[in-house]
């Protein structure tokens, strides 16, 4: 019987590999795994917590053809929600790749309960078979002193090792603080950790002034997991990907070249005065058919 823990181990020390890795190699690269952030059903939730509705998130996004889900670590904490997953993926055939968290990994004061709750999430995320963990650093509303990406870096770096001790990748998951400014907190977390996966929200970089596939050229040694989204040409969000204007050929075309390999989710997000036109899970569907025509996965 395979053992799913060495199979993510092996998955995880590949995608940290160089970009330059031999032919003979990238060919034997694990598949392009597309699936489905939640965030869209958090949104309209209470707390932004989707425990409650996790059934039917399940059953509308196995329907969309899609490969997998990323949860939000309330689901993956919820006692009600968690003891469910492991039928619901097998029933709908949706493994789960992970989960998004933030945290203020800057604030030294946090890092006991910071270290504390990512381990258990971590853990729980491990024995799902989960691949990544979307690590978002925490937005100081402020530029971040020396000593505070220090400290940032060093909490980093004991999420990495739990998440390895647990077969998973941890990435580094950008809203628009982390990017903006020419880049100026994720640049100073890539000097005290070079090493470490990042995991792109396209969008985000796109809203942050940051050129998508400039940035996927650029990083592409660090990137192991990406979010996908669309924007339309006024700058607001469309109901699914490919009601936008973002050019999904030249950003499929650059994670191509730069040897992806990893997984990546599609995350639909409304703005607030939104009213769907149709199910999540059909913006979901036609989301996951405008990847597969325009990015090549």
């Amino acid at each position: 019987m395979m053992n799913c823990k060495s199979t993510r181990r092996e998955w995880a020390q590949r995608i940290l590999a160089p970009a330059a890795l031999p032919a003979i190699m990238r060919a034997a690269a694990p598949k392009i795994r597309i699936g489905a952030h939640i965030w869209v059903y958090a949104a309209k939730q209470p707390n932004t917590d989707a425990s409650e509705i996790i059934e039917r998130i399940f059953l509308e996004l196995g329907k969309a053809g899609l490969d997998g889900v990323e949860l939000t670590h309330q689901v993956v904490l919820s006692e009600s929600a968690y003891p469910k997953l492991p039928e619901l993926m097998k029933r709908h055939r949706l493994p789960v790749f992970g989960s998004s968290w933030s945290a203020n990994t800057w604030d030294r004061t946090k890092h006991a309960v910071i270290e504390s709750d990512g381990r258990r999430l971590i853990e729980r995320l491990g024995k799902l078979g989960s691949r990544v963990l979307g690590m978002s650093v925490g937005d100081a509303r402020r530029k971040k002193t020396p000593a505070e990406f220090d400290d940032q870096a060093a909490m980093l770096r004991k999420l990495m090792a739990i998440c390895r001790d647990n077969g998973m990748v941890m990435n580094l998951h950008n809203h628009i603080y982390e990017v903006k400014d020419g880049e100026y907190d994720l640049s100073n977390t890539l000097a005290r950790i070079p090493a470490v996966g990042l995991g792109p929200d396209l969008n985000w970089l796109l809203r942050a002034k940051v050129d998508p596939v400039d940035f996927i050229r650029r990083r592409g040694k660090n990137i192991v997991y990406a979010h996908l989204r669309d924007q339309k040409a006024d700058g607001t969000w469309p109901e699914a990907m490919g009601e936008g204007t973002m050019d999904y050929v030249a950003i499929g075309k650059a994670f191509h070249d730069v040897n992806f390999v990893g997984d990546m989710a599609i995350e639909l997000a409304h703005e607030k005065s939104f009213v769907p036109t149709r199910s999540y899970g059909e913006s979901f569907r036609m989301s996951r058919e405008f990847v597969r025509r325009t990015m090549r996965y």
